[in-house]
């Protein structure tokens, strides 16, 4: 029998060589971390619908922050839970509200060692539930919205930011809120723009982790799964209004997104995990289904073979600690 010349096995034939050979590599520095900050706890929380993942406080915020610098990941991204919630998210816009003052103690703690990715974003902050204020008739009222995320935007800068995750995906929202930093002296601060993300079913666990008061959908300015052309349309906006990094929401349902944002523009491309992707993983290693750690590994790994120069994970840490 006659053998061809090339024997591609070859060259997986040892772990040493498979790592030798390996085209993609995920490193800690590109992981990022999100977490959530409740201003009403003294002590942390499970969150039962994220194994491993808890709602913070400000003061075990900042030792998990230590923990993940520790472990070489590259970002930390809070999200926020405050006491008092209103229609136009008030406390999103107050300098000693918990997002800022979250924002604030992290960076204290890393300084420029781990980058901070507050969410800007108004969720967590109304009493209804919607990323923007509403109108009489209860509609999103996408232009009253920059307005807040400018001001908040503002308030999360001084507060020490790094980066912005404007994650509200109202039209025009990195223009007008990277406006707002200049004119504030803060053209430092950069923008991380949530430009393709979907109106999900995997965000459902995330719901349970910021108390989420949803009313109703957010699919009038989510965009809808079936779209691939018009993803890239909001991408190109985003970078055009002065956006720094894109990101794709959710990760790998949308790997083609991914995939396809890389080759279209010149800058960094996020991919965020979201809860739902890392808890089917979590839930099914729990019931002994699979191997978790090698399922999560993989996860992330298509992600950044699909382009992806950061990707936030709740297994940030874990992961990170596993790779070094």
């Amino acid at each position: 029998m006659s053998f061809p010349a090339h024997r591609p096995r070859r060259l997986r034939r040892t772990p040493g060589l498979r790592r030798l050979v390996a085209e993609t590599r995920l490193h800690p520095a590109d992981l990022v971390l999100p977490v959530f900050v409740n201003e009403d706890l003294t002590a942390r929380r499970p969150i039962s619908s994220l194994p491993g993942v808890h709602q913070e406080t400000l003061s075990s915020v900042v030792d998990l922050a230590a923990e993940a610098l520790d472990a070489g990941v590259g970002g930390i991204m809070p999200f926020a839970i405050p006491t008092v919630r209103d229609a136009v998210g008030s406390q999103a816009t107050a300098p000693d509200g918990v997002l800022a003052r979250t924002t604030a103690a992290i960076k204290d703690k890393v300084g420029d060692d781990l980058v901070v990715i507050p969410d800007l974003c108004l969720d967590e902050f109304t009493d209804h539930g919607h990323c923007g204020v509403l109108t009489d008739d209860g509609a999103v009222d996408n232009d009253a919205t920059l307005e807040r995320y400018a001001a908040m935007g503002v308030v999360l800068g001084n507060a020490g930011a790094d980066l912005l995750g404007a994650s509200g995906m109202m039209d025009g929202q990195i223009g007008h809120v990277r406006a707002a930093l200049d004119e504030a002296g803060l053209k430092d601060t950069g923008l991380l723009a949530y430009a393709a993300k979907y109106s999900s079913a995997f965000y459902g666990p995330f719901r349970e982790a910021v108390d989420s008061q949803l009313q109703g959908d957010r699919r009038t300015y989510q965009q809808n799964s079936a779209n691939a052309v018009e993803a890239l349309h909001e991408i190109d906006l985003d970078a055009a209004e002065g956006a720094d990094i894109v990101m794709v929401k959710p990760g790998l349902p949308y790997l083609d997104i991914v995939a396809a944002a890389a080759e279209r523009v010149a800058l960094p491309v996020a991919v965020y995990q979201v809860s739902g992707e890392y808890a089917q993983i979590k839930a099914a290693a729990e019931r002994g289904w699979i191997d978790g750690d090698a399922a999560m590994d993989e996860a992330l790994l298509s992600m950044k073979r699909a382009g992806a120069s950061m990707i936030a994970t709740y297994a940030a840490v874990d992961v990170a600690q596993r790779i070094r």
